[in-house]
């Protein structure tokens, strides 16, 4: 047993009225939940080993500390000030102040870029698809295809005195948007994503359609920017029939086709699960906006979020408390 310093004790034992925070119940939830062995195993083969330098810190330390980056939307910087300011995020982690430090900024910067530079966001997004497909949610043969806008800074205010090329804009409704799309494909059934792609705003939704189908579907839900695109669901999905939601327009001479709506009403509600996933990623982590320049920092963030939030949703059926 890890002997303890009076540190730590006085982060566990001092305080006789504290009692657990949301925060704590959703670490302690996501320690519990997390294959913290397969994901490590995803990173080990390009991670520094030990050699005649000084030693690298633990992979599932720095693997801990990016999660949180993810989770409370962290930047480099702040979250080594969360870390040194929170007992509970150390906790998490497993740094005692009494023994060592916290990770710099700049050893967090190095391993995003390491992960980066193989593109692991996307491996640790599909190991952890294959986790959950393990413990019984497997994937059915409908998919729910949606896509949303993150922004990114439209301001020449920088260094280079332009904006991000790799971001375009693009208008939705009356409103004019700058940045990068997340498209996403959805399990009818479990609603968690098992494909993704990232482009610029100014790409139709349609274009990436069929590398968000696995191929074995027998229904492909969507809203209505996905009407007519049956050739392109049958490149994939040869068997796909076409649910996605089609456009009725009211006018003042012709009565609405109610039929339709009807139709549009029933299929929306099967839709509505890719909603929860953008829920988890932009509402409850904050991924409204880009972090970094370029496409793929970007898309790096994206798939580990993606893979994060399977898992979020996940968490009752993982704990035994709901039934796959």
């Amino acid at each position: 047993m890890k002997q303890q310093t009076l540190a730590m004790a006085a982060d566990q034992s001092f305080e006789h009225y504290r009692k657990p925070t949301r925060r704590d119940v959703f670490l302690e939830t996501m320690e519990r939940i997390l294959p913290w062995q397969a994901l490590c195993a995803v990173i080990a083969p390009y991670y520094p080993k030990a050699g005649n330098g000084r030693p690298p810190i633990g992979l599932e330390r720095m693997l801990r500390i990016h999660f949180l980056q993810h989770w409370f939307n962290l930047a480099d910087l702040a979250c080594e000030e969360a870390l040194y300011d929170s007992p509970g995020l150390r906790r998490f982690v497993g740094i005692d102040l009494g023994r060592e430090p916290v990770p710099d900024a700049t050893t967090l910067l190095k391993f995003r870029h390491l992960l980066e530079r193989h593109q692991l966001g996307e491996q640790l997004f599909a190991e952890a698809g294959r986790v959950l497909q393990e413990s019984g949610m497997t994937v059915k043969t409908g998919t729910i295809v949606d896509a949303t806008i993150i922004a990114a800074p439209s301001s020449t205010k920088n260094a280079e005195r332009a904006r991000d090329p790799e971001m375009h804009q693009t208008k939705k409704g009356q409103q004019w948007y700058f940045g990068m799309k997340l498209h996403i494909g959805v399990d009818s059934h479990s609603g968690l994503a098992h494909s993704a792609v990232v482009t610029p705003a100014n790409v139709h939704d349609k274009h990436p359609l069929p590398q968000l189908l696995h191929g074995d579907e027998k229904r492909v839900y969507g809203d209505n920017a996905y009407q007519g695109q049956v050739a392109q669901i049958r490149t994939k999905a040869p068997q796909a029939k076409d649910f996605t939601n089609e456009r009725v327009r009211r006018r003042k001479d012709e009565p609405a086709d109610e039929v339709r709506r009807a139709k549009n009403r029933t299929k929306s509600k099967v839709r509505a699960k890719v909603e929860h996933v953008f829920a988890v990623v932009k509402r409850l982590w904050g991924f409204t906006k880009v972090r970094y320049r370029g496409l793929v920092k970007n898309a790096n963030r994206a798939f580990t979020a993606l893979a994060l939030a399977n898992l979020y949703l996940a968490r009752r059926r993982l704990t035994g408390e709901v039934r796959p």
